[in-house]
């Protein structure tokens, strides 16, 4: 056959005959109708989501074709592209498109029985008539020139092709089904300009549902409806085919997908808009065409493309270039959105679209995901983006605290309705079908496991998913969870401990692990586990993993900014005191104003950025969400460690068995991270959306990792468990122990474990491992001694430690060791700080004005240094003095043993020196209160401690025995500074000053036995006191005799032998009984001659 057609018409052709096809054809009175039956099917099988789908008939159809004929009855010549189709030639002037069924027949006869009689909607019309009337309305076409407005107005269009076939074919000049397929096309093909096809058909579409609808309850014995039921199923067809073939129409190919402008109208009273019943009968024909489900999901492909890059500030104006729909419709961002929402409402139409390739494209970097995926633009939309955040926050550094708010409301107010929309969106496709199902999930996986730099130290925004992107997608992840987040954790057993060796979705493999190293997690991994996850496990995970990229970074990121931005507007307030030099020089100083204004714009886009990342995270519905979250991942956790995993269900114990299970031990770091980074933001910023039900699972949570703290490999981490308790007892506007702090006291497990556990910690902070130690130690001890301060007055604490300091006497000795090693740096540090303040400020007082300005910059900055360090030792000095005050009252014994007493006196007497000794007036500095610093409430806890030991004998000789700074005068000193301010009751003064006759009285004492013993041999003094020893003990490996306490003591911050440095326990030392027997010996050779002396005086002088 000679085939002077083209390549893309043959497609075209069979695109049409495809769309053209009928449902089984079935016999009735008026003959055989050949409608659309396999339409209706379809129709009533694609249900929204909500809707159970019903069973597909048995029935099989038979296809109709599409007649393009023309009016002679001759057949088609052999060479005429058309003659496959069924064409038949009109004349010579062309064509016309006839949609009937396959067996060649048109659905409404041209000549019909006489109806007279009838029932019709007007006295004595025909059917014939009626259809004519009805088919003109709805399509809004006439065959009569003169008649260009129906009866509502409404301008209709003359259709003079179809009037001349009907002329020369001496037909009645009136329109029935069998002419709409010529009737449509043409009308479509002469609109004015601007006007698209769709712009014709869609409303055509509507009025016929319509009628559609009015009667379809009489059922298909009704002729009527069997006119309204073909007229329905054309003009169906010819919307597909100006979507799919838009040329056909003698129009310019569109642009964009015709569906688009359609699908963005909201209005549902808008003749213009797609409708339900449309979607419907569109997607019911997939199974029929392709092309339909191409275009469908061609038009939204089309609209995450126009979405992608753009912002809240943008409108559509520059995508919609043809369309008689005005364009303040697509000035709303949110239609983009809203259109997909109707499309998900099918499970068809969200299959299609999961298979999409742009759904999911291989190899999609992180940067790219918001852009080249087909949900990626839609998550993207958010007031974190560039350039929308200055809409809410303009010129911010002038914004007062009450506009700020405002507009961070509002803000929050776009940025819910957005997730809430992205939440139905996600739920249509995890609901629709497996298929979708699975694919969504893999583009969530996709997005979580691409951005693991965004928590690196140093975030390069231009390789990762925004903030804005990141947040969105923790939150619907979030919302995924909710239906198995019951309060009583039912489902908590669906959450698979073997998942991550399951072929996971969520990769995990360059993660820092809870307790195991790379080789170790490696092995472990190895060991893949059988079976299949479930969607729980699968959405636990992911979520985790999602905010950990997201939400979680996007903390991270609001406190380093924040830095950032202080330390900028810092350094523009130094710069600006230059500017004098440039008054007199202009073209510098337009140089100097370029410069400012550089930094100055910096800072208002941070500073807006700032706000609307605050605005963002701190809505209190999502945190609260985010929360319950959190709440289950811990339960998970200790349901993970607890010895029979069977928590809550049954009660955690404490201490965890020293054997760790390998799944929690190689358990990547943020599982553990993200909670407390979660609490510890939400306490700081928004404390009062924490829950009782809460809070009991994260004290639990707390104690435990720190009472059993091998189970956790990073310090910090632990170090966070203690933040989030501190956090907790921040004095709120009505809760004075913070929104933990009752709990605390309250809560069994926490009066049975915490104290345990924060000493415990208390003594591994000692050594982290950073290069940041020593100073780490400081501030974590800190947050240790508010939380005790918050319990201190529950006595069920202080038995507890009572308890431990006599079961447990080593672990607590070493915890009053460290705690008088910091006792006794920070307050050095603090006094040797206000010395060198009150030095420098009296310089400056004095010879500043005369010193050379360089010699005066460098006093200053030398002042500065020293008043920065003042402040920060001063805080610590307070607290850790406030401790000793604390513990010394309620465990005198424990902090007079002999490993501790001397120490401690010690330091007492070196700071009672320093406060009221002669060099007490070099702590005179302007503005003390500026540090902290109250010498006069600092003297009076000192002189606690000294009162609460007062009873201990062993305690007023060691201060006796302190030869470097016991001095009798710094007691009277002291005396009288507590008398004159009024700083100690009657009572306290009395003890006081009787404590300091003791002191007197065991210094001569003390001075008298040693007198009395004379020379020592070196062989019985302690090596390292030089004092006589009481209990000497052999180093097993140094082979030194030394005493007991003072190795005890040594070994509290030192585990080597001091003198070879070998590794030394305290149960390694022998006792020698040789040395101790020759000791006993001399000591008692010494107390007899002091005896025989004092006899042959007495006998002398009587």
């Amino acid at each position: 056959m000679t085939d002077s057609t083209s390549d893309a018409d043959k497609i075209r052709n069979k695109r049409m005959a495809k769309l053209g096809t009928q449902a089984p054809a079935q016999s009735t009175a008026e003959g055989d109708r050949g409608s659309s039956d396999q339409t209706e099917s379809n129709s009533a099988q694609e249900q929204p989501l909500k809707a159970s789908p019903s069973p597909s008939t048995d029935e099989q159809p038979m296809k109709s074709g599409i007649n393009i004929s023309s009016a002679s009855n001759n057949a088609a010549s052999s060479d005429n592209p058309f003659s496959q189709l069924g064409t038949k030639q009109v004349n010579a002037s062309g064509s016309r498109i006839n949609i009937t069924p396959a067996n060649g027949r048109p659905v409404t006869p041209q000549k019909r029985p006489s109806t007279t009689g009838r029932p019709s909607s007007r006295s004595g019309e025909t059917l014939e008539q009626w259809e004519d009337r009805i088919l003109s309305s709805t399509f809004r076409i006439t065959l009569d020139p003169e008649h260009r407005l129906d009866s509502h107005g409404n301008q209709i269009q003359y259709v003079a092709g179809t009037r001349n076939d009907l002329e020369e074919q001496n037909e009645t000049i009136r329109l029935n089904t069998a002419l709409l397929d010529q009737a449509i096309p043409e009308a479509a093909s002469n609109l004015k300009i601007g006007t698209m096809p769709l712009d014709y058909l869609i409303p055509c579409w509507k009025r016929i549902s319509k009628q559609h609808r009015a009667l379809k309850k009489n059922g298909e014995q009704d002729p009527k409806f069997g006119v309204i039921k073909e007229a329905r199923r054309l003009c169906m067809s010819y919307c597909i085919f100006a979507v799919t073939i838009p040329d056909m129409f003698e129009q310019d190919v569109p642009p964009m997908n015709p569906l688009i402008p359609h699908l963005l109208i909201e209005d549902p009273e808008d003749e213009r808009g797609i409708d339900h019943d449309w979607m419907t009968e569109a997607i019911s024909r997939f199974s029929d065409d392709d092309s339909v489900q191409g275009a469908m999901v061609g038009a939204v492909d089309e609209l995450s493309e126009q979405l992608a890059g753009m912002n809240m500030n943008d409108d559509f104006k520059p995508f919609v270039t043809v369309s008689s729909i005005p364009w303040d419709w697509f000035t709303n961002i949110s239609n983009k959105l809203k259109a997909l929402q109707k499309l998900v409402m099918f499970p068809s139409m969200v299959t299609a679209l999961a298979k999409s390739p742009r759904f999911l494209p291989p190899g999609t970097a992180a940067a790219q995901i918001e852009r080249d995926t087909l949900l990626g633009p839609f998550f993207a939309i958010s007031p974190l983006q560039e350039q929308v955040n200055t809409n809410y926050f303009s010129s911010p550094l002038t914004r007062d605290k009450t506009y700020v708010l405002n507009s961070q409301n509002a803000l929050r107010m776009t940025v819910r309705t957005h997730q809430t929309d992205l939440d139905a969106i996600v739920d249509k496709f995890i609901k629709a079908s497996k298929e979708s199902r699975e694919r969504m999930l893999d583009w969530f996986a996709l997005c979580v496991n691409t951005n693991h730099k965004r928590r690196a130290l140093q975030v390069d925004k231009a390789v990762v998913s925004s903030d804005g992107f990141m947040i969105n997608l923790t939150a619907c992840l979030d919302a995924l969870c909710e239906p198995f987040m019951d309060a009583t954790f039912s489902k908590i057993d669906r959450i698979d401990v073997h998942y991550l060796r399951r072929k996971p979705r969520v990769d995990i493999k360059e993660e820092t692990k809870l307790n195991a190293d790379q080789n170790a997690s490696d092995r472990f991994y190895k060991q893949r586990a059988q079976g299949t996850s479930n969607f729980i496990s699968e959405v636990f995970f992911l979520a985790l993993t999602a905010h950990h990229y997201g939400t979680e970074a996007a903390n991270s990121m609001l406190s380093t900014l924040d830095k950032d931005l202080k330390r900028l507007k810092k350094y523009i307030d130094e710069v600006e005191l230059d500017r004098h030099k440039f008054v007199n020089d202009p073209a510098r100083l337009r140089m100097f104003e370029a410069a400012i204004k550089k930094y100055k714009d910096r800072l208002d886009s941070g500073l807006s950025y700032k706000f609307s990342v605050e605005g963002v995270l701190l809505d209190e519905q999502t945190q609260a969400r985010s929360m319950q979250f959190m709440r289950y991942v811990i339960v998970w956790l200790l349901r993970l460690v607890s010895p029979s995993h069977d928590f809550p269900q049954k009660p955690l114990e404490l201490p965890l068995p020293d054997q760790q299970s390998e799944v929690f031990r190689c358990l990547p770091e943020y599982f553990l991270e993200d909670v407390v980074g979660n609490f510890k933001f939400i306490s700081r910023n928004m404390s009062q959306i924490i829950t009782s039900t809460q809070s009991d699972e994260l004290v639990m949570l707390c104690i435990t990792f720190l009472r059993s703290s091998e189970y956790i490999k990073n310090p910090y981490l632990k170090a966070g468990l203690v933040t989030i308790l501190f956090q907790g007892t921040w004095p709120t506007h009505n809760r004075t122990k913070g929104i933990l702090g009752d709990l605390l006291n309250s809560l069994p497990f926490a009066t049975e474990h915490l104290l345990h556990a924060l000493i415990k910690f208390y003594i591994e902070v000692e050594n982290t491992g950073a290069h940041t130690q020593f100073y780490d130690k400081f501030n974590i001890r800190y947050e240790i001694f508010q939380i005790i301060k918050c319990i201190w007055s529950n006595p069920i604490y202080r038995h507890h430690l009572s308890r431990e300091a006599k079961i447990n006497t080593d672990f607590f000795v070493r915890f009053v060791n460290l705690l008088l090693n910091d006792v006794t740096f920070v307050l050095d540090e603090s006094l040797s700080a206000f010395v060198k303040i009150h030095g420098l400020q009296q310089e400056l007082r004095h010879a500043g004005p005369a010193m050379e300005p360089s010699v005066k910059s460098e006093k200053e900055e030398a002042l500065s240094e020293a008043q920065g360090k003042a402040r920060s030792y001063m805080q610590l000095t307070n607290e850790t003095v406030s401790m000793l005050k604390l513990f010394t009252d309620a465990l005198a014994d424990s902090f007079t043993m002999p490993e501790i007493v001397q120490r401690l006196a010690d330091m007492l007497d070196y700071n009672l020196d320093a406060m009221v000794g002669p060099k007490s007036k070099n702590l005179l500095v302007d503005n003390m209160q500026e540090y902290g610093f109250n010498p006069k409430a600092l003297l009076s806890e000192i002189v606690d401690v000294y009162i609460n030991l007062k009873d201990k004998e062993n305690f007023v000789f060691a201060v006796a025995r302190d030869g470097r700074s016991y001095k009798p005068a710094n007691f009277e000193a002291a005396t009288r500074i507590l008398q004159r301010w009024a700083l100690k009751s009657p009572e306290e003064l009395s003890a006081w000053n009787s404590l300091g006759v003791k002191f007197k009285k065991a210094k001569e004492l003390d001075d008298q036995a040693e007198e009395d013993l004379g020379d020592i041999p070196d062989d019985f003094l302690d090596p390292l006191m030089f004092t006589l020893m009481e209990d000497p003990v052999i180093l097993p490996t140094s082979k030194t005799s030394i005493d007991r306490s003072t190795i005890r003591s040594h070994l509290l911050s030192d585990p080597n032998d001091p003198f070879n440095r070998a590794p030394l326990k305290i149960g390694d030392v022998v006792p020698d009984t040789d040395l101790l027997a020759r000791i006993q010996a001399f000591k008692a050779e010494k107390k007899g001659s002091k005896l025989a002396n004092s006899n042959i005086m007495d006998e002398t002088l009587g």
